[in-house]
């Protein structure tokens, strides 16, 4: 069914709305940082904690593994207990699970690096607590403003992933290769009690008279609960399957740079700080681009045709022999996770107007799980395809997956 949009829309909520998606940006960014940023270390990880490839990939997968289990419950509570009591809770936690791999899970000269188990383990806690962030900061988006302006207010909230991200590649190699995992982990927990003390401040319900209405356009909301709704389903597996060749990019290019190109800290920093930067410009234009042509679904198709062919260009490079020439190495990196990453908002955006507002956390949660199965399932699989083939098989699966993507996400009907 057509999407359509009002892009004359009311603001609503007054300039608090924005408050509120700041206090969203500062959240996901939080836990973002941690996501996104942990695998730019996975250089010191594998040598701090004397990992293979294999066991490097179980460790970074473990996060997405406590985050998926947990964003449905979260995104259910979400719905029942409203943004602030869960985006309060899940920053806490994550803050006290982050103190204690610090403090306990830090290699150390004295005591040496810790087993793999706890290892895992923390980074599974971190990923089950961190998983709140997504679904309330959302819902609240979805509630504070209204349809003309939700594509731009959630792609705006999106750039949290790459900015997050970006503060991670920006920081946390550095802490990583010359003070140790104990600061990472400490600055990481800093970030998310910076960020419960904004929502403590900033967060909570609109104003009855000051909540957006409800838009009849797809009436599968009224009929049936996310759970049960065939579309909701769709946009789901879509984001899911088109998010796994993203997270090829975040946990596994710094070890791409740092094996195939010899690349240090500084250029590593710096590349995947580029990504980061252009994908936060990207979801902003895309957000922005799409309230104004009410094109998301068209959009999200022509996106994923993109993604498809960066990963294409980056396979061909590679094979040719593009490590010899580091600059053109950085950049095909960088178009390949800017393409992959630009979309993240227009989706979201789509799938929680078919949810509805009152169901949003709901469909975020349900979408974040598919999501974080990825980000458990990339970093596991990829050691296995590099060992059978080579990095151009790595960024070539990267592109089949993204095109599977593809035939799930609807199509924009017909004038």
């Amino acid at each position: 069914m057509a999407t359509t949009f009002d892009s004359t829309a009311p603001a609503v909520g007054g300039g608090h709305r924005w408050k509120v998606l700041g206090v969203g940006v500062a959240a996901n960014a939080s836990f973002s940082a941690a996501v996104a940023g942990i695998p730019t270390t996975a250089v010191w990880l594998r040598s701090g904690y004397y990992l293979n490839n294999a066991e490097l990939g179980l460790v970074l997968g473990a996060l997405g593994l406590g985050a998926a289990v947990s964003e449905l419950p979260w995104g259910l509570l979400t719905d029942r207990w409203g943004d602030r009591r869960v985006l309060l809770l899940g920053l806490i936690a994550t803050a006290i699970a982050l103190v204690g791999m610090s403090v306990f899970v830090a290699p150390s000269a004295s005591a040496g690096a810790p087993s793999l188990v706890w290892l895992v383990a923390g980074m599974c806690a971190l990923g089950l607590f961190g998983g709140s962030v997504n679904g309330a900061s959302g819902r609240a988006v979805m509630a504070w403003f209204a349809e003309g302006e939700r594509g731009l207010a959630m792609s705006i909230r999106q750039t949290a992933v790459p900015l997050g991200g970006g503060i991670g590649a920006a920081l946390l190699p550095w802490l990583a290769s010359s003070v140790g995992f104990s600061a990472v982990f400490g600055a990481l927990a800093a970030m998310c009690a910076v960020s419960g003390a904004f929502t403590w401040r900033w967060l909570h319900e609109p104003p009855r008279a000051a909540q957006p209405p409800q838009h009849p356009q797809h009436p599968q909301q009224k009929r049936a609960a996310p759970l049960g709704n065939v579309l909701v389903w769709r946009m789901v597996l879509g984001i899911g399957v088109l998010c796994m060749p993203q997270f090829a990019v975040l946990t596994f290019a710094a070890v791409f740079l740092h094996d195939a190109g010899r690349f240090g800290v500084t250029s590593i920093s710096a590349t995947m700080g580029a990504l980061q930067l252009g994908a936060m410009i990207m979801r902003v234009w895309s957000g922005r681009y799409t309230d104004r042509h009410g094109n998301r679904r068209g959009y999200l198709r022509v996106s994923t045709w993109i993604a498809v062919a960066s990963f294409a260009a980056l396979a061909a490079a590679t094979a040719l022999g593009a490590a010899r020439a580091p600059v053109l190495l950085a950049t095909m990196i960088v178009l390949a996770g800017v393409s992959i990453s630009a979309w993240h908002g227009v989706a979201y955006t789509e799938l929680a107007t078919l949810a509805g507002t009152a169901r949003a956390g709901t469909a975020l949660g349900m979408t974040n799980t598919a999501v974080y199965a990825g980000l458990f399932l990339t970093p596991i699989a990829i050691p296995h395809v590099l060992a059978a083939g080579s990095w151009t098989a790595v960024w070539l699966a990267a592109g089949v997956c993204a095109s599977l993507a593809l035939p799930l996400f609807p199509r924009p009907a017909r004038p």
